[in-house]
């Protein structure tokens, strides 16, 4: 018995990729809410007269229809998800680094929904004005959370004492946090830990030590791949301080 073509029509999702497909075309690597990941095909999407080309953007929450069953189903429809106001260009190396995360660490048509939230929200906290480090601190945890890596920041892995707020702890990737005196390598002040566990994240030390933890995960979980957003930020930290001091 045959089946015609599947069709999935006005899914909210998000572009966090593209590349070149034959004279005109893309593919798009697209995260969705109910989809989850995928690579969607688009043709004639890349010439002037091209209706959906300004809207295939990333950043930008589309509703996205294609038709077609397999790995790389073919884009029939975008339309704006809302109304969309810019990223301070200052951000967008961070937001590359947001998609760059999902890309790496996500695999393909495993619905989480809960990120595409996550995602979506940090995305709407910066475009609102909102402080980049506690929105890029908060997603990263929530993306571990998702992909089966959540971090137990209320509780000790050896003895499952909880963490004080005036406790210093030592986070192993493979194991947890363990306590530690102040002044160990790599401490952790307790305080910072309920804080990131909480989400509230203000203080410049709840930020650096919410950073190491969070990079220190992602690190474990990326197994050796390299992030070339931070490759790039570091770039740009470099030009910035040779152009401040000429």
């Amino acid at each position: 018995m045959s089946h015609g073509p599947q069709r999935t029509q006005l899914a909210p999702g998000y572009i966090l990729h593209h590349m070149p497909y034959q004279d005109s075309g893309r593919i798009l690597e697209v995260l969705t809410r109910e989809h989850g990941r995928l690579s969607l095909f688009a043709r004639g999407v890349r010439g002037p007269k091209s209706k959906m080309a300004p809207l295939l953007q990333p950043f930008r929450l589309l509703l996205l229809s294609w038709s077609g069953r397999g790995e790389a189903p073919m884009l029939v429809g975008a339309e704006p998800g809302g109304s969309a106001g810019a990223l301070p260009p200052a951000h967008l190396v961070a937001c590359f680094y947001l998609n760059e995360l999902v890309l790496k660490l996500t695999s393909r048509h495993d619905p989480h929904p809960a990120l595409f939230d996550a995602y979506h929200a940090a995305l709407e906290d910066l475009r609102g004005g909102g402080s980049l480090e506690p929105a890029l601190r908060v997603f990263e945890k929530r993306l571990l959370e998702e992909v089966g890596y959540g971090l137990d920041l209320e509780a000790e892995s050896r003895t499952g004492r909880r963490v004080a707020a005036e406790a210093y702890y030592q986070f192993r990737p493979a194991q947890g946090l363990v306590a530690s005196s102040r002044d160990a390598a790599g401490a952790l002040a307790g305080r910072s830990l309920m804080s990131l566990a909480r989400e509230r994240l203000s203080s410049r030390s709840e930020l650096d030590d919410a950073r190491r933890l969070l990079r220190s995960a992602l690190e474990h979980c990326l197994e050796g791949r390299e992030l070339l957003t931070r490759s790039v930020a570091r770039s740009i930290a470099r030009r910035s301080r040779a152009e401040i001091g000429k």
